[in-house]
């Protein structure tokens, strides 16, 4: 069904939000299985004739769901459906709450451990903290809609640790809590790899030991640059996927490359 009739470039401009319902359109066909695994989606044109837009909106439409990591191309070909795994952007920084929410699941965490003891070297170097330091570790398993999907391991200096040890073990968000307390959560560092299911893993996820994980491991820091949380969360394989947008506008290189015209 076609979308409302194309407005001039200014209104179109203005809005902001025409090639947003194209996209939001296709994202949920693509999530629902519409065009297959691996499928592909119809052509620019085909695609502009059946939302009743142009073939600019259709585009800008396609990089939205290429920069979610939904859609690949090669030159010469249509765009080639990568897989209904959840998207998780790293172009802002949210909360697995409020990601979850903002792809209509609902959330649940599980508390499985929680620990006060002295922090080991690397984690003082992580939260800064000095030697005899503590810290609070948690362990829960992370939900959506029900089903697990995520071990989080979760290490907190000692004064957002006791704010921690002091909630309800099913409570579904640290991070909103924590705000409360004036505690915010601002910039993080996140590095991405494989991982071997550990005997832990296993009992909460219910995969096979040895399996692999997805792992993202985050360092958050506030608006002041402190630490406040190492976390590493643990993801069953094929339920999210990661997406990154880069620009050469704010690489190296190009910073270079324009100091030496």
């Amino acid at each position: 069904m076609a979308l409302e009739p194309e407005r001039p470039a200014a209104q179109e401009r203005g809005s902001g939000a025409l090639y947003r319902k194209v996209a939001a359109d296709l994202r949920e066909a693509i999530t629902t299985g519409a065009f297959g695994e691996a499928g592909r989606l119809p052509a620019e044109g085909a695609l502009a004739e059946q939302y009743g837009v142009s073939r600019g909106t259709v585009r800008q439409a396609l990089a939205v769901l290429r920069s979610d990591g939904l859609v690949t191309s090669r030159r010469g070909t249509r765009r080639v459906v990568l897989g209904t795994a959840r998207v998780q952007s790293f172009s802002e920084l949210l909360s697995f709450t409020h990601w979850a929410y903002s792809m209509g699941e609902e959330p649940g965490g599980i508390l499985d451990s929680l620990v006060r003891r002295p922090a080991d070297a690397a984690e003082r170097e992580q939260l800064r903290l000095e030697p005899g330091s503590e810290v609070y570790v948690t362990v829960r398993l992370r939900t959506l809609s029900g089903t697990p999907v995520m071990v989080e391991r979760t290490i907190y200096p000692p004064r957002v640790g006791e704010i921690v040890a002091q909630l309800p073990p099913d409570v579904v968000s640290h991070t909103e809590v924590l705000r409360e307390h004036g505690i915010l959560f601002t910039d993080a560092d996140h590095t991405i790899d494989i991982v071997a299911a550990n005997a832990e893993d296993a009992r909460l996820l219910g995969c096979r030991r040895g399996g692999p994980l997805l792992r993202e491991r985050r360092r958050t820091t506030d608006p002041t640059g402190t630490p406040v949380e190492w976390s590493q969360d643990r993801y069953l394989p094929g339920t999210v996927a990661f997406s990154v947008h880069n620009s050469l506008a704010t690489s190296a290189l190009s910073r270079h490359a324009r100091e030496g015209d």
